[in-house]
């Protein structure tokens, strides 16, 4: 096939360098944003935070850039700008007397679930072979505490790894020592198994008796909530089966996570913009963590108006690009974060307006159905826009700190037409879940009538659909003694 050239005419969408910039600064919540900005400012020497200067120092200068590029003069060496090897000396500043006081607070670094169990097997076994197969144990077990290899995967884990030929007793007799070590519950295989291990270590009295006797012969009744079979089963009374099963829910399921729960690190929610209520008008402010003041580094848009003045050799020509390369992304960079902070207080006004009976009485049932779309339209951006902003972003209210997606929801006809949000019909699922009767509670049909009275028009798998995600059981689940 023989090669020809032609003309084509194509209509292409390119984004630029700096549309891309914005749209991943416009995604990223405050806390990342100050990072974002930390990281932009050790990469790029010709930004500093501050208030900006004069505009006309950094005009001027490349005005002259302009006119004087292709001049031949060599006075300034970039190197005396540029140089990565200064002395640690000449950096360095020491601020502190040798009398203050050191105020550092020093790091604890706690003991893992592993090294907690491998120090009271160190206590309990002295056979070395069989210690090596407890930790071997040990290291297979999750994070939960869970044995979830089979045993004859260990044996055949010890004889590759260690050269330990052991037999699936010998494995056995070793598992029954780790679980007799703290937390109860630990290295059990399945969750029945972890249940009984903690039930057997509490006091003897008829409640854990009984409490034992469901664990080990009607656990699938019990998981299932069958209470009348256990009843008929174990030939006991009412009394003692509610006794025996609030036994069983003070145990743990992950005696693993009891040590994770002590050292778990919280995150502390910084919103993005503030909410305040002045009588009955709304003011919206952005959090000053997503307004920081940045402008250009006086000191290169100098060395860009002297290279430009002066300069002439080619080396100087270089430097010039350099330094210009420079301040044109810090420019860059100040512009996208100035058309973010107007993204998203535009974005946030239009929110605060359609969700305006919300923020005024704090009640989830004035939450009007809002997509994205509704106030894509309204401040006339695209919709991938809005949900950039929406994402990972919080707001504080006088109610609370709500997620910006919170705001969001689908719509629902009411048998008069009014369209209503989603929330609202799962506010009142909620709420009449919370005041049914335990002992018989109100299954999907049942709430989706419940609902067709309240003039909302919904089936019963819709309902089920709203229960789950709600993360409410069903009907069969929620039953109690």
């Amino acid at each position: 096939m023989a090669l020809k050239q032609s003309l084509q005419h194509k209509l292409l969408q390119k984004l630029s360098p700096q549309q891309i910039q914005l749209m991943k600064l416009l995604q990223v919540p405050t806390v990342e944003l100050e990072q974002r900005i930390k990281q932009e400012i050790v990469d790029n020497p010709a930004l500093e935070e501050g208030a900006e200067d004069k505009e006309e120092l950094q005009e001027d200068a490349e005005d002259d850039f302009q006119d004087d590029l292709d001049d031949s003069r060599d006075e300034f060496d970039i190197n005396d700008y540029l140089d990565d090897e200064v002395p640690s000396y000449k950096t360095s500043v020491n601020n502190h007397s040798v009398d203050d006081d050191e105020k550092a607070i020093p790091l604890s670094g706690g003991a893992s679930f592993q090294e907690l169990l491998e120090s009271q097997v160190g206590l309990r076994i002295r056979e070395e072979k069989q210690l090596l197969i407890a930790l071997q144990i040990i290291g297979n077990l999750d994070e939960s505490g869970y044995l979830r290899r089979e045993l004859i995967n260990i044996v055949d884990d010890l004889a590759f790894s260690q050269n330990i030929i052991a037999t699936e007793d010998e494995i056995e007799q070793a598992l029954l020592i780790v679980q007799g070590l703290d937390p109860a519950g630990v290295g059990a295989r399945n969750l029945q198994e972890c249940l009984s291990l903690q039930i057997k270590r509490k006091e003897r009295t008829v409640a854990t008796r009984t409490a034992e006797a469901i664990l080990d012969t009607c656990f699938e009744e019990f998981t299932k909530k069958h209470y009348k079979k256990i009843i008929k089963k174990l030939d006991i009374l009412e009394d003692d089966l509610k006794e025996a099963i609030e036994e069983i829910i003070r145990l743990n399921p992950k005696p693993g996570n009891s040590m994770k729960a002590t050292s778990k690190v919280m995150q502390q929610i910084i919103p993005d913009f503030t909410i305040r209520e002045d009588n009955g008008a709304l003011e919206l402010s952005l959090n000053r963590r997503n307004a920081p003041e940045l402008k250009i580094s006086s000191q290169y848009a100098d060395m860009l108006r002297g290279y430009a003045e002066s300069s002439k050799s080619k080396k100087d020509k270089e430097a010039i690009l350099f330094i210009r390369q420079k301040i044109d992304s810090a420019k860059w960079f100040i512009d996208a974060i100035r058309q973010r902070q107007q993204t998203l207080l535009i974005t946030m006004n239009a929110i605060m307006e359609f969700q305006k009976e919300f923020f005024l009485s704090g009640d989830e049932t004035n939450l009007k159905p809002m997509i994205l779309k509704d106030i894509a339209e309204v401040v006339k951006m695209d919709i991938s826009t809005i949900s950039r902003v929406a994402n990972s972003k919080h707001v504080f209210t006088p109610y609370g700190t709500y997620l910006l997606k919170y705001f969001f929801s689908e719509s629902l006809s009411t048998d008069s037409g009014e369209e209503v949000s989603t929330r609202e019909v799962k506010r009142i699922l909620q709420d009449a879940i919370e005041v049914e009767d335990k002992k018989k509670p109100l299954t999907d049909e049942k709430l989706a009538t419940l609902l067709r009275e309240k003039k909302y028009n919904i089936a019963r798998r819709t309902v089920a659909k709203y229960r789950e995600q709600l993360d409410i059981p069903v009907a069969r689940l929620r039953k109690e003694l």
